[in-house]
């Protein structure tokens, strides 16, 4: 039987490459996609453009594969000592820095490229939203809730796909920025909370030990700060019904999760579980949307 290292030293190097941007893990990809696509569709308050809606998708797909090889090359020598992580390509050494380094840097330099179809405001909010990128993995190392600049990272994509559409920000804008930052800060906290003893351990920083036993309270508190501003952009932008019902079913789904989250013996691929079902919600929430 061949042994998962085994198999990594004989896999092709491109596949090597699609592990590192994580392209063979589509949760992750999905999840910053879709913030994007819920700003384009409600600032269009229409059918948006196909072309536009698919260079939003593609600039989704590259910005996050920078931020993912970004935060393997801070995280190199961290991430070896954590279960979840110790097999990324960086980390197991299947890849060398320089080759990361290219990757990032083209990846980066795509997003760019792809950002110039936009109009002026949201090329430059792209352009804003990357320093934030880069930072972020540095963030676990001196700030004691990293995944608030993740998820002020993540509040890009609303500004950048909604400017894309109504060419400014408005009201609405702000109050799905704020979902979006709320919603990033509980499904996040949640994930890290898989790697909560090689964090301690490390002496890295997560809000999942910033809470410490209080950390389903704060998942509940982010995800019904969610809940209440969704609810109140339903109301401001006169969303259709169908919204407020696929609304009841995410914040029902949350609630569930913040049940289960008491639980002190949850077991790891759980977190990952409840990490999924956020994908879930979030085209249900996006239906709900169009």
């Amino acid at each position: 039987m061949i042994t998962q290292q085994e198999f990594q030293q004989r896999e092709p190097s491109w596949l090597t490459v699609i592990r590192l941007i994580r392209w063979d893990k589509p949760a992750g990809r999905l999840i910053l996609m879709i913030p994007a696509l819920w700003a384009v569709f409600l600032a269009a308050r229409a059918t948006p453009p196909a072309p536009l809606v698919s260079v939003i998708i593609l600039i989704s797909l590259v910005s996050s594969a920078a931020g993912c090889v970004i935060n393997d090359l801070w995280d190199r020598d961290i991430d070896p000592q954590v279960q979840r992580t110790q097999q990324r390509p960086l980390a197991s050494r299947a890849l060398s820095v320089k080759v990361g380094i290219v990757v990032a840097l083209i990846s980066l330099v795509s997003t760019v490229i792809l950002g110039f179809y936009l109009n002026p405001l949201s090329f430059w909010l792209l352009v804003a939203a990357v320093p934030v990128i880069v930072l972020y993995p540095s963030a676990k190392r001196v700030f004691p809730v990293p995944q608030l600049v993740l998820a002020i990272a993540w509040g890009f994509a609303v500004l950048v796909s909604w400017s894309a559409i109504s060419k400014h920000l408005e009201f609405s804008t702000w109050l799905l920025w704020g979902a979006t930052v709320l919603w990033t800060l509980g499904f996040d906290t949640v994930y890290a909370m898989s790697d909560r003893e090689d964090d301690r351990r490390i002496g890295v920083n997560s809000s999942a030990l910033f809470f410490g036993e209080y950390v389903y309270v704060a998942v509940g508190v982010f995800y019904i700060g969610t809940a209440l501003l969704l609810s109140w952009l339903g109301v401001y932008m006169q969303l259709p019904f169908r919204f407020f019902v696929s609304l009841v079913f995410a914040t029902i789904i949350w609630i569930w999760q913040c049940i289960r989250l008491r639980n002190p013996q949850l077991q790891n691929p759980l977190y990952s579980q409840m990490f999924d079902e956020n994908v879930w919600i979030g085209f249900v929430l996006l239906i709900g949307m169009m």
